[in-house]
């Protein structure tokens, strides 16, 4: 898969993800911290620390560790195989 097709199935994954319910759209500066994460890091633990300190960050609040994990492996399995496995 094309790098930009990744991109673009990453930013998807992310914006439907919505781990606060204020709905898609509303992510666009932590999802592309989140991608560049993704892009950086290969462990599924070091990334969902990564994306929970970027939503924490803007949000104030903290996701569970669980949670990022999940996303986190997913956004893993789209990086590394080029699909989603949703």
């Amino acid at each position: 898969m094309q790098m930009q097709q990744t991109n673009l199935l990453l930013v998807y994954t992310l914006d439907q993800w919505d781990p606060f319910g204020v709905g898609p759209g509303n992510y666009d500066t932590e999802i592309a911290d989140s991608i560049q994460a993704v892009h950086d890091l290969d462990d599924q633990v070091e990334l969902a620390r990564a994306i929970q300190s970027i939503y924490e960050f803007s949000f104030e609040e903290i996701i569970p560790l669980e949670n990022c994990k999940e996303i986190s492996g997913r956004l893993l399995e789209i990086k590394n195989n080029g699909f989603c496995a949703m």
